[in-house]
């Protein structure tokens, strides 16, 4: 037996104020789909051609292993990567990629421009320690190699990040989490240039992290202050990307 309904139901208490919504838990993203950008599917693929022919030239123009060990290098490759699957995503009308991988992409090319433009573009850079070779002719295939790398494919990355990504993606924990390249590339660098021998010619990449001549006493010093530029940079950059207008509504 059900025990019965009460004729009299007492009525309850009057809600002060209109009623509190709160914040829902599913992500924009997962409301709003994404649209066909055909415009920035094209730039993307522009940049990644550009990135990719850089890192080409460069290949046909000294030795593979040589080559890929530079950082720059290295970067254009995860650029070039990163927007042409940016552009596959907007054309094809496709969730974006996470922040955090466009996010380091982007730092990563902006890193190896400015320390090339800084410390290597010119004969005798302000900030290096060691004599520098005078930079190639213009208009020869070294010298657009590394306008590719280091001018056109960095700034076209930010310009897109500018103009054709949505803003508030990116968060302060990308900042340390994207150091762990840096990190990984440092002790990389270091351990094949211990391997090679010490007559090897160009046995170290960088003047400003060569150890055979400042030891690695100098050398550390160098690149912890080469990484707290970087990460400074990165914090930079999130609080760029919190502070500018979104160019786009939909996260596409």
């Amino acid at each position: 037996m059900t025990a019965p309904i009460p004729r009299d139901i007492p009525d309850l208490p009057r809600v002060p104020g209109p009623p509190l919504l709160l914040p829902a838990p599913v992500p924009a993203t997962a409301v709003v789909g994404p649209t066909h950008r055909p415009l920035a599917a094209l730039f993307r693929l522009m940049i990644a051609l550009a990135a990719a022919a850089g890192v080409a030239l460069q290949l046909l123009l000294g030795t593979p292993f040589r080559t890929l060990s530079y950082f720059s290098v290295q970067a254009d490759i995860l650029l070039a990567v990163v927007m042409l699957s940016s552009a596959s995503r907007a054309w094809r009308t496709r969730r974006p990629l996470p922040a955090s991988v466009t996010g380091a992409a982007l730092l990563y090319a902006v890193v190896s421009a400015l320390t090339y433009q800084v410390l290597l573009a010119h004969a005798t850079p302000p900030f290096t320690m060691t004599d520098a070779a005078p930079p190639p002719a213009r208009w020869h295939a070294q010298w657009a190699a590394l306008q590719l790398v280091h001018t056109v494919a960095p700034l076209a990355a930010l310009l897109d990040w500018l103009l054709l990504t949505p803003a508030a993606r990116l968060r302060l924990r990308h900042a340390a989490t994207w150091l762990l390249y840096p990190l990984a590339y440092l002790a990389f660098y270091l351990t094949q240039a211990a391997l090679r021998s010490p007559s090897a010619p160009a046995r170290y990449l960088y003047p400003f992290l060569d150890a055979q001549t400042h030891g690695y006493r100098d050398t550390l010093a160098n690149a912890l202050l080469i990484g707290l530029a970087i990460y400074a940079l990165a914090v930079l950059l999130v609080a760029l990307d919190h502070a500018r207008p979104s160019p786009v509504r939909h996260r596409g």
